[in-house]
């Protein structure tokens, strides 16, 4: 074998090889589809995926509705979507009844990306969220880690608000970091409400729209606990100290939160 021949050959598999690596780390920057819920069936909310939780305590927000479980009228799927409503009536000790869904223990995710599609309630008193805590039991909060993918308060149509809560920043010593954008149809036309969440930073956005960008700063724990397996809730809680500003508007209900989908992708 000449020393032409020889030297094409290395060259050649050095070409090779250096396509194949380039391949493989462009594959591990790319999102892949690790859980889902696309609500393609009927009736009550996949038990496999979702749990509740269940009260009427306030959960800390002073809230004013009785989150129940696995009842229908609360909590539901049907023609290709999850409903989440909220209505005016009495459950033990309140006036009004609602869900909360949750993945913890079901599903629960050290970074990645997550999206979900969604229609929101609308009307004075309404307070629905698309929200990540952290999966530690039990939880200690903030200090665990809360990521706002979305909220939203009736008395304030349109102001979608994205927000993360820990230790050293969040809203009970207002040092909370949050933004806000605008969606004037919220309640009528679906968006996609999406977190982008690895070990330097999350980031919120509104369909393709990017607001909220929170980094780790390497302070500590107090900052950043969000290098934890955290899990997905969707809500729609009545009054509060946030949504219940501007009173509660009894004529609206009942309100819903329809879902479209639920996608959690990672890399690599």
């Amino acid at each position: 074998m000449t020393l032409f021949l020889r030297l094409f050959l290395f060259l050649a598999v050095i070409i090779l090889l250096f396509g194949f690596i380039s391949r493989q780390i462009a594959a591990s920057k790319e999102w892949k589809l690790i859980w889902s819920d696309e609500f393609d069936y009927k009736g009550l909310p996949d038990e496999t995926k979702w749990g509740y939780d269940v009260g009427g305590n306030g959960w800390g927000n002073d809230e004013l509705e009785f989150y129940t479980k696995k009842r229908l009228e609360n909590a539901r799927v049907e023609n290709g979507n999850l409903i989440i409503e909220a209505r005016k009536e009495n459950w033990e000790d309140k006036k009004y009844t609602s869900a909360r869904l949750v993945t913890k223990g079901k599903a629960d995710w050290k970074y990645g990306k997550i999206e979900v599609r969604a229609k929101l309630p609308k009307g004075v008193g309404t307070w629905p969220a698309i929200w990540m805590l952290g999966s530690t039991t039990p939880l200690k909060w903030p200090d665990d880690g809360e990521i706002d993918i979305m909220e939203h308060v009736g008395f304030d149509p349109g102001a979608i608000h994205a927000s993360v809560h820990c230790k050293k920043y969040n809203h009970v010593i207002h040092t909370q970091k949050t933004a806000i954008t605008d969606v004037p149809d919220f309640s009528d036309a679906f968006h996609l409400y999406t977190v982008e969440w690895d070990e330097s930073s999350i980031s919120i956005f509104v369909d393709d729209n990017k607001y909220f960008t929170f980094t780790n700063e390497h302070s500590g724990y107090d900052a950043w606990p969000f290098d934890q397996p955290m899990h997905l809730l969707l809500n729609v809680a009545v009054g509060g100290f946030w949504g219940g500003q501007k009173g509660i508007d009894d004529s609206i209900f009942p309100q819903q939160m329809l879902v479209d989908y639920v996608r959690v992708y990672q890399k690599g």
